[in-house]
C-alpha cells in the first residue's frame, strides 16, 4: 500500500475533498493488478472483495471469511498481501468509501427490504413486478452515483474518434448492443453489430483496425464468445470501452474506460434497466459531441 493511501486511513475515517473514494479506488485499482499471481484462496477473497465492498466495510473479520468462503487467517493474509498491517487496516479504506456516501446504500436499503420486506419471496405477478421495479430503481441510483463524468467523457471522446463502432454483447447483453447499433445508425455513425449469425462472428469483426473502437458488454456468467473475440480485438491493438460487473472481469482487461454495474442478487434475470441507460447516455453524448 503507497504511502499516499495510508495517510487517508485515520481512526476517525473521515476523508476530505473525496479522499475516500480516492483511497478506495486506489485499493480497487492494486487488488486488480495483483489478482493474478495471488493463489487460489486469495484470488477469491479479491473477488469477494470486489463485488462486495459494504460487506467488507461492515463485517467483523469473522463474518467477512463466512460469508468469502476462507479462514480468518486466510482474510488477514490478504490484508497483509496488499501492505495492510491487518484486516482492519484494510478496512478502514472500506469504510472511507462509505463516509464519503460514495456507497450504494438504496442498494442496501432494498437488498434488506427483499429480504425481509412484504414481497420477500412473493410469487404472484405483481408481486414479481414490484420486484423488478424495484431492482431497476436501485441499480439506476447506482448507476447514477458510479458513472463519472470524467470516464463518461473519455468513452464518448473514443467513440466519436472512431472510424467504425463495433459492438459486442452477446447472450444477455445482446438487447442493449443491439439497441445501441440502432441509436448510433440513426445518428449516422458506421456500426458493426457482433452478432454471430450464421456463426461468422470472427469473420464480422475481420475488418477492425486501429482506427475503430470496440464497445463492449458482458456480465456473469460472461459469455465464451463474447470474452475470446475481446481479447483477441484488444490484442489487436483496438480501443474499447467495457460495461460490466467487476474490474475482474475478463472484458475490463485491455479496455480504456470500464464502467462497472454491479448488479443486485436476482435469481431470474438481471435487470438490463442501468446498462441501456448507460449504453443511451453514451450514444446521446456522442450525438451531441457531433455537433
Amino acid at each position: 500500500m503507497d504511502d499516499s493511501l495510508k495517510k487517508q486511513v485515520t481512526p476517525r475515517g473521515r476523508p476530505a475533498n473525496g479522499a475516500g473514494q480516492d483511497a478506495y479506488d486506489r485499493l480497487r485499482s492494486d487488488i486488480a493488478a495483483r489478482h493474478a499471481t495471488l493463489s487460489t484462496q486469495l484470488r477469491n477473497i479479491a473477488e469477494f472483495a470486489l463485488e462486495n465492498p459494504t460487506e467488507m466495510a461492515l463485517g467483523t473479520v469473522a463474518e467477512v471469511a463466512k460469508r468469502a468462503g476462507a479462514q480468518p487467517s486466510a482474510i488477514v493474509r490478504f490484508a497483509n498481501t496488499l501492505g495492510f498491517g491487518g484486516f482492519t487496516e484494510m478496512q478502514q479504506v472500506f469504510r472511507l468509501r462509505l463516509v464519503a456516501s460514495l456507497a450504494p446504500s438504496y442498494k442496501d436499503r432494498i437488498d434488506r427490504l427483499k429480504r425481509d420486506g412484504p414481497w420477500s419471496g412473493g410469487g404472484e405477478p405483481r408481486a414479481v413486478l414490484s420486484r423488478f421495479v424495484t431492482e431497476g430503481i436501485a441499480s439506476l441510483e447506482t448507476l447514477n452515483t458510479a458513472a463519472r463524468e470524467p470516464d463518461l467523457r473519455r468513452a464518448i471522446e473514443l467513440l466519436k474518434s472512431a472510424e467504425t463502432i463495433y459492438l459486442l454483447g452477446l447472450g444477455g447483453s445482446f438487447p442493449v448492443v443491439a439497441h445501441l447499433a440502432y441509436v448510433l445508425r440513426k445518428l449516422g455513425r458506421r456500426t458493426v453489430l457482433l452478432d454471430a449469425i450464421g456463426g461468422g462472428l470472427r469473420e464480422q469483426a475481420v475488418s477492425a483496425t486501429r482506427a475503430d473502437a470496440l464497445l463492449a458488454v458482458s456480465f456473469k456468467q460472461y459469455n465464451a464468445d463474447t470474452v475470446r473475440l475481446f481479447a483477441e480485438l484488444i490484442a489487436r491493438g483496438i480501443r474499447a470501452v467495457s460495461i460490466t460487473d467487476n474490474l475482474l472481469s475478463p472484458i475490463a482487461r485491455g479496455a480504456e474506460v470500464v464502467f462497472e454495474l454491479h448488479d443486485m442478487p436476482e435469481p431470474a434475470l438481471r435487470t438490463l434497466v442501468a446498462p441501456m441507460s448507460l449504453a443511451q447516455t453514451l450514444a446521446v453524448g456522442l450525438g451531441l459531441a457531433q455537433d
